[in-house]
């Protein structure tokens, strides 16, 4: 047992092996922040709490992957950019960067903020074009969910900067909106296409192994749907937001996660990426639904 542990160790991909390291100091530093909101949360508002944690190990997943691949990554910089190589390594500073400042709290108007103009700066240059040439639908969920991410970005922003009664109240709103019309589209996709792998709607299917697929991605997509509704109305926000939220964190733990070792056993660096990257981005879908559940008053 122990060689083969020696030998899957040693063949780890130095791609795979600093994406999972940098998600795992952050899932410490995230802890730690977390710990006193945890403590005096109740029920499900103990997930709500950790919400920045959330949003900042897939920060620092994507960060280590732009630093230690950026050679791998140059074709998706637009041809005109001058110096495409930089703007990759420049990324990856700022998404770690970004995801110290979430994880920790500290400056979180900031990064909030320019993690959402990132975000939409990516889908103005590189996935919108990319859509409106092809057409097709995964090219269109990645459109929604960069969206909806920049949405998180800006609730958190606005949250950070006293919340709905203070500035940050307009931010919250641009982004709730974002956020609902993320989750009513994936919502639709998950009845059009319900074996695929739950939360957000790609190409990967879920594994034959989980039982009752099909009643997973429907019971997911009638989740999105209605607290998209939700969002959009401005009606049970908090409710819906933590439900769904506490949902796809735990749909990350019990389906993503397994996904996701058992990637990382393959000896492809390719399939190891790509599970560390399904997982990362479930879990920062998850974490901008529950910064939708932290921005809102209990009585909403």
């Amino acid at each position: 047992m122990q060689p083969l542990i020696l030998a899957a160790f040693f063949e780890f991909s130095r791609t795979a092996f600093s994406m999972s390291a940098a998600g795992l100091v952050l899932l410490g530093i995230g802890l730690l922040a977390a710990k006193n909101e945890m403590a005096h949360a109740r029920g499900l508002d103990k997930i709500v709490a950790l919400t920045n944690l959330c949003f900042a190990i897939p920060l620092a997943v994507f960060g280590a992957e732009h630093l230690s691949a950026g050679k791998f990554m140059i074709d998706l910089v637009p041809p005109y950019m001058p110096w495409r190589l930089f703007w990759i390594y420049f990324v990856g500073c700022a998404l770690i960067a970004m995801s110290l400042s979430i994880a920790t709290r500290i400056l979180v108007r900031w990064s909030g903020l320019l993690f959402a103009i990132m975000m939409f700066l990516f889908v103005a240059m590189i996935h919108f074009p990319g859509a409106l040439s092809t057409g097709g639908r995964i090219l269109w969920t990645i459109v929604i969910r960069e969206t909806s991410f920049g949405g998180g970005g800006l609730v958190l922003a606005g949250t950070a900067m006293a919340g709905l009664r203070g500035r940050g109240r307009g931010l919250v709103m641009v982004g709730r909106v974002l956020i609902a019309i993320a989750a009513i589209f994936f919502g639709i996709q998950h009845f059009l296409h319900p074996l695929g792998l739950p939360g957000v709607p790609l190409p990967k299917q879920m594994p034959r192994w989980v039982p009752a697929r099909a009643f997973i991605d429907y019971l997911t997509g009638a989740g999105l749907v209605f607290a998209g509704v939700c969002f959009l109305l401005a009606r049970k926000m908090r409710l819906a937001a933590t439900y769904l939220g506490a949902w796809i964190v735990l749909l990350v733990v019990v389906i993503y996660g397994p996904v996701m070792i058992g990637a990382l056993a393959d000896p492809s660096t390719a399939v190891k990426v790509e599970g560390l990257n399904y997982f990362a981005d479930t879990l920062l879908f998850g974490g901008v639904i529950l910064s939708l559940a932290r921005a809102t008053p209990a009585s909403n």
